[in-house]
């Protein structure tokens, strides 16, 4: 389908100086494909390190941050691209295997998840360098900062573990067992609690989080405390939360559900058959829609969350296995990791819009939306 079928008033108009790109990573191609989502097509693809298996957005400024998981056996890297004129301006050496990244509210700190050498890597992102690394469990996979900066949670896969950690000092202050193949952590936007799913089995752990911000009526919590261990479908993948902090949605992928979690009672709500291999969820900017990547499909299902049913179906590439929203949320991008290309679907209407092609093995995306000065 062509640009030219759709309406003006279909798309936002953007002023002059409106910039916003989409960053796919391709693990195949060692390159990044850069979107144009004002004009819907392909910018240009970049040069990163070896295998980029993830990305991250500054929120202060307009840096994108791609993390090179590198080969067998030795270290990794962090590519830094400058969005205003999309070329490579650094390259940051971390550990080996690195396989997810994250950015704290002030832009100031990346956590790397190094997951063949057991630790996190700190990095000063204005100095564009590792200051501290940071001892972990087995296998560590993901790293994510609470956004009032005081928890770092790491999910340890091969470990079964997760570990709450001061983000200044590195210090552990708890570890939690029993959650088999821990991973994909999702933090309230209050900062007061973690939910990690237990991906090699049918779990996922709740975890209230020390030296947060209160909840009205309640008080302080003062130490990390396992809340719950909530039976989900099996091999949840992957958890969606709601960006208003309500509901948490995890992608059952050996079970092909989704599970329904309330976070203020660590209940199950229910679980709904979705698709062939759900490994990805994202709700909508409305908190009204999930959508959900089927990868062994060539498929996205849309879900009502308050009418609790599949209210459409979008027809992508195939092997759908990262999504990511434009900034206006009139756009919903689709990574195919198999067919090596990016589905852009109209949310207006649930509808395929347009296929972009990508580089090889295509893993994950990210959205960047900026004003030039």
């Amino acid at each position: 389908m062509s640009l030219t079928a759709c309406r003006p008033h279909d798309f936002p108009q953007y002023p002059p100086n409106y910039r916003e790109y989409a960053y796919v990573t391709n693990g195949g191609s060692d390159t990044v494909t850069v979107l144009d989502v004002v004009n819907v097509r392909v910018d240009r693809e970049l040069a990163v390190g070896r295998h980029p298996v993830a990305l991250a957005a500054s929120p202060t400024r307009n840096e994108i941050y791609v993390l090179n998981a590198g080969t067998e056996g030795a270290n990794g890297s962090v590519s830094v691209i400058d969005a205003e004129h999309n070329t490579v301006v650094a390259t940051i050496p971390v550990r080996r295997q690195p396989l997810a990244i994250d950015v704290d509210a002030d832009g100031a700190r990346a956590y790397v998840a190094n997951s063949a050498s057991n630790s996190i890597s700190v990095i000063d992102l204005k100095a564009r360098r590792e200051i501290a690394q940071f001892g972990a469990g087995v296998e560590p996979v993901a790293a994510r900062i609470a956004p009032d900066g005081k928890s770092l949670v790491v999910a340890n896969q091969a470990g079964n573990s997760v570990m709450v950690m001061d983000p200044a000092s590195g210090q552990v202050r708890a570890v939690f067992a029993g959650c088999p193949g821990a991973a994909s952590p999702v933090i309230l936007p209050d900062s007061s609690k973690v939910f990690v799913a237990c991906s090699a089995g049918h779990q996922v752990m709740a975890i209230a989080l020390a030296q947060s911000q209160a909840r009205p009526g309640q008080p302080e919590q003062q130490a990390d405390q396992l809340e719950a261990l909530m039976d989900v479908g099996r091999g949840p993948s992957d958890l969606a939360l709601k960006p208003d902090g309500g509901e948490i949605f995890a992608s059952n992928s050996l079970s092909d559900s989704v599970s329904e979690i309330y976070n203020t009672t660590d209940e199950v709500g229910d679980t709904y058959t979705i698709g062939a291999d759900p490994v990805r969820g994202l709700v909508s900017r409305d908190n009204a829609l999930l959508y959900v990547a089927n990868l062994r499909s060539q498929e996205v299902t849309v879900y009502s969350i308050e009418d609790s049913k599949r209210v459409d179906t979008i027809h992508v590439g195939d092997g759908p296995a990262a999504m990511a929203f434009s900034a206006a949320g009139h756009l919903l991008f689709v990574v195919d990791s198999r067919s090596g290309d990016v589905a852009v679907a109209r949310i207006a209407s649930q509808s395929l819009f347009t296929m972009l092609p990508a580089g090889r093995n295509p893993s994950a995306i990210v959205d960047k939306a900026f004003q030039v000065q």
